[in-house]
């Protein structure tokens, strides 16, 4: 699929949201891309949510990192949190693995107590990334059912 086809289909995605979080996915998109010139972005349109996740290869088992639209908030995951340091308390989450940092703004990505977690979690993907080709995006899935992109109170007052 074209580079064009790919960004189209997901301006699709992206529409289904308010806009305000529309431009927070994005903008937390743009940053999560910027920090990564090499490797795969692999987006999920699933049931839950809209994932753009970052991975040294097209296997989604190498992704490490991602970030997800909700309703309501945008979401930085870690799939590997539980190992990080995190001295600074801002990882949520209880799992045996996954962890995460709800987005109160995109910029909160390029904080450096955020920073210094997605260094920690780059760290053993490091070499993979050097042989990694430039940055492209894989649409992997798209569930046909979905849970509402935007909030029952949007959709109920845009409905009237």
């Amino acid at each position: 699929m074209s580079v064009i086809a790919v960004e189209s289909q997901i301006s699709i995605f992206l529409g289904k949201y308010t806009p305000a979080v529309e431009a927070q996915l994005r903008e937390a998109r743009t940053r999560l891309r910027a920090m990564f010139p090499r490797g795969f972005e692999l987006v999920y349109d699933n049931y839950n949510a809209l994932v753009f996740g970052i991975s040294p290869t097209e296997r989604t088992s190498d992704a490490f990192i991602s970030v997800a639209g909700y309703p309501r908030w945008v979401t930085l995951f870690f799939l590997h949190g539980a190992d990080l340091r995190d001295p600074h308390g801002l990882l949520e989450g209880q799992g045996k693995q996954v962890r995460s940092v709800r987005l109160t703004e995109p910029k909160d990505i390029n904080t450096p107590q955020v920073e210094a977690l997605i260094a920690q979690a780059v760290l053993p993907y490091d070499s993979v990334f050097l042989a990694a080709p430039s940055l492209s995006t894989i649409v992997k899935s798209v569930s046909t059912k979905q849970r509402p992109r935007r909030p029952r109170k949007f959709n109920e007052t845009r409905n009237s």
